[in-house]
């Protein structure tokens, strides 16, 4: 038995494992995957506190290790489902349940795909939702990112950096990234935009051999290498939506409080109703929901 399970490593769930274990209580974090999340993703990360100009892999490293050093335990198991039972909560995750007393969902979210003929086909096959993971396999050929976010930006001069061109192709004129990104974009003559532009059908046999896009004057076709979707995110709560209430949109209804409709379940980061999703967001709601979850449990045995 737990005092608190945290699902998910991302720098939500890390945080909260810090504060957790600070406070004395037994702490298990479960991940399916990587710990780090999107943060993964990110070839240079300027705006966390601290730590300037670093990768979010060595970032997420850093966290990784200090969680594992105040005491939690990593469990690398993907959780398939959270019941409630008596005043606990069974986690199960693969073939194995496990027993907490609080639970705290740090989930975040995934990239959202285009919909688009081809994409799903291709996928790992020139298809990439993550430019510094699959970026080197296309060196020194043309490829395209999606989007116009800072994830869309960031993953076009990262890829400038090994592409002869890159097609930064968006469906409006404007961009919804960071001022200093953008006028980074503007100056990169390896990048060329497609404003009010979309992917109409990414095309290929075995790989991906182009993309058809739609333009202001037609559809056009562009032999490519690889596209790389950057079109945003979306929740990943479909196995807690017996558990706790879901907003519109499938993010956890949660403030900034970290609290759910299920007592004894807290939510952070990307996971919840959140206006933005950054990493120290996602670290400070951590932080939160360990706090909020100490509370919990004091009350509980008092």
């Amino acid at each position: 038995m737990y005092d608190i399970a945290i699902i998910g490593a991302g720098p939500a769930g890390m945080s909260a494992a810090v504060y957790a274990c600070r406070a004395g209580l037994s702490t298990a974090v479960f991940e399916g995957e990587f710990c780090g999340g999107q943060m993964l993703l990110t070839p240079e990360i300027e705006n966390y506190p601290g730590a300037p100009k670093t990768s979010g892999a060595a970032l997420a490293e850093r966290m990784r290790r200090q969680m594992l050093d105040l005491g939690a335990e990593l469990i690398e198991r993907r959780v398939g489902k959270i019941e409630k039972n008596g005043g606990n909560f069974t986690i199960s995750a693969g073939k194995k349940s496990f027993e907490s007393r609080a639970v705290i969902l740090a989930t975040g979210a995934k990239r959202r795909h285009l919909g688009v003929p081809g994409e799903e086909r291709l996928l790992h096959r020139g298809v990439s939702f993550c430019a510094v993971c699959d970026g080197s396999f296309f060196k020194g050929r043309e490829v395209a990112v999606v989007g116009g976010g800072n994830t869309a930006l960031e993953d076009a001069l990262y890829l400038a950096g090994i592409c002869p061109r890159v097609w930064l192709i968006h469906r409006r004129d404007s961009f919804r990234a960071q001022a200093h990104l953008v006028e980074r974009v503007k100056n990169e003559p390896k990048i060329e935009f497609l404003p009010f532009s979309t992917v109409v059908e990414v095309r290929g046999e075995d790989k991906v051999s182009g993309i058809l896009v739609g333009t202001p004057s037609g559809e056009r076709e562009i032999p490519l290498a690889a596209v790389f979707v950057a079109v945003g995110l979306v929740a990943d709560n479909a196995a807690f939506a017996d558990l706790v209430a879901l907003d519109d949109s499938g993010y956890i209804a949660a403030g900034a409080d970290t609290l759910t409709s299920q007592p004894g379940v807290f939510a952070a980061g990307d996971t919840r109703t959140t206006p933005l999703r950054q990493i120290v967001t996602a670290a400070a709601d951590g932080a939160a929901a360990a706090t909020a979850a100490e509370q919990y449990l004091r009350q509980k045995r008092a």
